[in-house]
């Protein structure tokens, strides 16, 4: 009686651990699906809810995985941050509407943060270069606005590319950011910047090529037709899992998951002229 007593108990047991193991883990991603949507929160409620994320997902990487997957839907509205005077005058910090870079900056600065004003403030740190002083003060002209600039100097956001594929097989490109054939500004900021860049061409961006990235990466989009402008990324997002790219995206008019090869490559064509892939990085590292 006893021994049949304690082999119930054990297999009792071993069901419970089973069933808070099982949906313990699925509770963390369906938990993402009962908060209520990102961009219609008020300040409050994002300094409520944000430090959830932290217990929820300890990890910086997960974090900022979940969190990015919390923005699905967002709306979408090109170039919404600024530094809330002239010439930008748009908020510097906000959840209400997005682009492809804005997805990835608010993500950033909200996952290290507690509060509202605290991912205002992280989100300074991301965004604008230090000054001769050494402080991060938003300026229009001192604005990461190139993202190869970023990706190549902004230690949040590290260009990885060149991890994946011997340097032969990487396309090279030199380029002015900033500067345009006829040697004009592109952005009037008083600055330029030479530069080289290796970016992988589209016969390498293969499910195998994927299958080598972390399970979050940032995928930056080359536009050849751009390098004469001074440029060189048309779009940016993150691949999530080595498969999926999350991004605030123009012609869905929202931010959206979907398969990253179904997405680059449209009806077999190519979307863009090849890829830099970086990695996320959290401010104090």
């Amino acid at each position: 009686m006893e021994k049949g007593l304690k082999v119930g108990r054990n297999h009792t047991l071993s069901l419970i651990l089973f069933f808070i193991f099982q949906f313990g883990c699925e509770s963390k991603e369906e938990w993402i699906n009962t908060l209520p949507k990102p961009w219609t929160l008020s300040e409050n409620d994002f300094s409520e809810i944000v430090p959830k994320f932290h217990k929820k997902f300890p990890k910086f990487h997960d974090r900022l995985k979940a969190f990015s997957n919390w923005q699905i839907g967002t709306p979408y509205k090109i170039f919404c941050l600024g530094e809330e005077v002239q010439p930008d005058p748009d908020p510097i910090f906000r959840l209400d509407v997005s682009d492809c870079t804005v997805h990835i900056l608010t993500g950033l600065a909200s996952v290290q943060s507690k509060s509202w004003n605290e991912a205002k403030e992280n989100l300074i740190q991301i965004h604008y270069k230090t000054n001769r002083e050494g402080k991060n003060i938003p300026s229009y002209k001192r604005r990461w606005h190139f993202t190869t600039d970023r990706i190549q100097d902004n230690l949040s956001t590290q260009d990885i590319t060149s991890s994946f594929l011997p340097d032969n097989q990487l396309k090279k490109q030199k380029i002015i950011l900033n500067q345009k054939e006829n040697g004009d500004e592109f952005l009037d900021l008083g600055w330029i910047k030479k530069t080289t860049v290796r970016y992988i061409p589209n016969d390498k961006i293969t499910t195998d090529l994927l299958k080598k990235l972390p399970a979050i990466a940032g995928v930056a989009f080359v536009k050849e037709s751009y390098f004469k402008m001074g440029l060189m990324i048309a779009h940016e997002g993150m691949i999530i899992d080595q498969k999926d790219i999350i991004h605030a995206s123009q012609e869905f008019n929202q931010t959206v998951r979907m398969d990253f090869m179904d997405y680059y490559f449209k009806e077999n064509a190519p979307r863009f002229d090849g890829v830099m892939i970086f990695s996320f990085h959290p401010l104090e590292s």
